[in-house]
């Protein structure tokens, strides 16, 4: 179960390795320093941050994110490492908040491999500081404890490093704010803002608002966690919560509309007294329709999040409340003999079902309303929102522009199985995708051929969605298949011509692929941090790249795994996006080397499976690919069109 922690409190770590995520509403610097048993840094090279990323036992990010994973293994320590202090802090000189007390409050979790929540924090009372030692890890009689800190400076990281001793502190301090100034540079066509970008309300869903702030709304996370990261709600300012009571979904948070919405049809019924008005399709805020479609698909999905938790909140307090009272009932002796405790063990379980049945008759409700506008929603979906069964793929033309998201499947929780929220990722993407083809929770007994199978057409589908959401000549597809067992699947995007190339096979293929591309990276960061974007070669091929991995580890070496650290770590900057598809225990022989790439991936199933998980409530939502329907030449028929309009660049 999960520890919140307050400023100062303690919770027993039951392992080694660990992953520490760090969740805020604005681009942030993330390090760590080691200390030995006088709580003294060393030396610089017991600092990790942006420009010395690694540590023995420690890897933290390369740039200023609003969004970071921290990798730690206590057992690979420097001798003479008795803490880990994990340091957040402002970027400086970026067109920014200065202070953290601008901004919401951070939210830190300690987390295992596999992405269950240890122990978190949420850092608040912050105002004047620029920078906060979140937490700390530290050694007692041979075992590790987290514990949360909380300490802010005002003076930055100078005055932190220099409080843990560090002789170099203000040298070290330039360091790092230059690095992530280089960091910051490198980022090139940064995708859309998003509306009311703020941070997450964790905090204020867990009940720790600090006194007079009111609770900040997230940004929607690019991964849940292994239980990986589902995109994260994002109510906005001016969120209202939902009332108990109230006859409908709260449709007040930004991205819905917060003035009237548009009048209905002449032919509509007007709503009766205490009845919801008919949903309609676009009824968010935004400049255009697919914005709106957008908004108010997202909106969706937080009223999902919201309902369900105020159900399992109303359960749970009904649980409690008459596990006490049956307690209060079997301390009293006198309730022991004859029938006063069977009717007070009755009372109590009767209003315990009373309770119930008032929540899950307010989920209904809730439920009903959602599943009116989840039928009015999806067929208005432009394709790239758009399932594979909607008719609006029949009459596809290749886009004149990029849109705003893609659809990257459904989403949908336990209590309401057959309404389903389509999982919106933003365009261009901020990371890429691991299509594990592994045995997962939820079909754990599945034919392992089966299962690749599945994998490698859940990767087509994604590719020729990404192609069919780009105009002509703007997006490129590159395929390795070292081993050639793809070829069957691979088949139709190589029929239509929307390859780059013939999918590269054997360890020749693979190298010249890796280096081909590696090397594409290299000369657009120099171009862009030279500011000659303009002198890159004129044969290069300027739109975004996608590299489809197939049956990875099957001819991969040593340097091989490394050019993809790369180019999950570097590429999406630039437009070059990696795709897996592997069953991550048949990549494990790489033990360490490969867990970087792992974390750098968002993790996606080609069966329904509920391990992706949101850090706004902690809902585990069940993720269910966008496969084609069966006997549909849907697929076919985009391609077909995508191969055309790249050949005679029409639209």
């Amino acid at each position: 179960m999960t520890a919140e922690l307050v400023r100062g409190q303690n919770h027993p770590l039951p392992g080694t390795r660990l992953e520490i995520r760090v969740s805020a509403g604005k681009p942030i610097v993330a390090g760590a320093t080691l200390c030995d048993d006088r709580r003294t840094v060393r030396g610089t090279a017991w600092v990790a941050h942006p420009g010395a990323p690694t540590l023995p036992g420690l890897e933290v990010s390369r740039q200023a994110a609003a969004d970071h994973r921290l990798a730690v293994d206590l057992g690979a320590l420097p001798d003479g490492a008795h803490h880990v202090n994990v340091l957040l802090a402002l970027p400086v000189g970026a067109a920014g908040p200065v202070a953290f007390g601008s901004v919401a409050a951070p939210f830190v979790a300690v987390t295992g491999l596999d992405g269950t929540e240890i122990a978190s924090y949420t850092i608040t009372d912050l105002s004047a500081e620029s920078a906060v030692v979140a937490l700390e890890l530290y050694r007692r009689q041979d075992a590790w404890k987290v514990r949360a800190v909380g300490q802010g400076y005002a003076g930055g990281l100078a005055d932190m490093l220099a409080d843990q001793g560090l002789p170099q502190a203000q040298e070290l301090a330039s360091t790092i704010n230059d690095a992530v100034a280089r960091g910051l540079a490198r980022s090139v066509a940064a995708p859309p803002p998003r509306p009311a970008d703020e941070a997450r309300v964790r905090a204020a869903a867990q009940g720790h608002t600090a006194p007079g702030q009111q609770p900040a709304p997230p940004e929607p996370a690019a991964d849940p966690a292994g239980k990986a990261i589902a995109p994260t709600p994002q109510p906005g300012e001016g969120d209202t919560p939902q009332q108990p009571g109230d006859g409908s979904v709260n449709y007040t948070h930004p991205r819905r509309q917060t003035s009237a919405p548009p009048p209905p049809p002449p032919t509509a019924a007007p709503a009766a007294p205490g009845q919801s008005a008919q949903p309609v399709a676009g009824d968010a805020t935004g400049w255009s329709l697919e914005e709106r479609l957008y908004n108010q698909v997202w909106g969706m999905f937080e009223d999902l999040a919201r309902t369900a938790a105020a159900y399992r909140s109303a359960v749970d307090f009904a649980e409690s409340r008459m596990d006490q009272e049956l307690d209060k009932v079997l301390s009293d002796p006198r309730s022991r003999i004859g029938n006063t405790g069977d009717a007070a063990r009755a009372a109590a379980r009767a209003r315990h079902g009373d309770l119930v049945d008032q929540a899950r008759a307010a989920l209904d409700r809730d439920l009903a309303q959602l599943a009116a506008e989840a039928e009015v929603v999806e067929p208005a979906l432009p394709p790239a929102f758009a399932d594979w069964s909607s008719p609006v793929w029949q009459g596809y033309r290749a886009p004149m522009e990029i849109p705003m998201a893609l659809r990257l499947g459904n989403l949908h929780l336990p209590e309401s199985p057959d309404l389903r929220i389509p999982m919106l990722v933003r365009l261009p993407l901020e990371r890429g995708l691991w299509i594990d083809s592994g045995r997962s929770g939820a079909d754990s007994l599945a034919d392992a051929d089966q299962l690749r199978r599945l994998g490698l057409d859940s990767a087509v589908a994604h590719a020729a969605r990404l192609l069919a959401s780009y105009p002509p000549g703007e997006f490129t597809v590159h395929v390795i298949d070292a081993a050639g067992t793809g070829a069957s699947a691979f088949a139709p995007l190589v029929r239509a011509g929307v390859l780059a190339g013939p999918p590269a096979t054997g360890a020749a293929g693979v190298t010249a692929a890796l280096t081909r591309l590696t090397q594409r990276v290299d000369l657009v960061q120099m171009a862009v941090r030279g500011g000659v974007a303009d002198a890159l070669p004129q044969d290069l091929d300027t739109g975004e790249q996608l590299l489809v991995v197939n049956d990875f580890p099957h001819g991969f070496d040593d340097r091989a795994v490394t050019q993809l650290r790369y180019l999950a770590d570097e590429g999406p900057a630039v437009g070059v996006h990696l795709m897996m598809v592997a069953d991550r225990e048949d990549a494990s022989e790489y033990g360490p080397l490969l867990d970087p790439l792992w974390r750098a991936l968002l993790r996606v199933t080609p069966v329904p499976d509920d391990h992706l998980a949101d850090p706004w409530v902690g809902h585990a939502w069940t993720y269910e690919p966008p496969m084609v329907p069966p006997g549909s030449q849907v697929l076919t028929h985009v391609l077909d069109r995508v191969g055309e309009a790249r050949r005679t660049g029409s639209r």
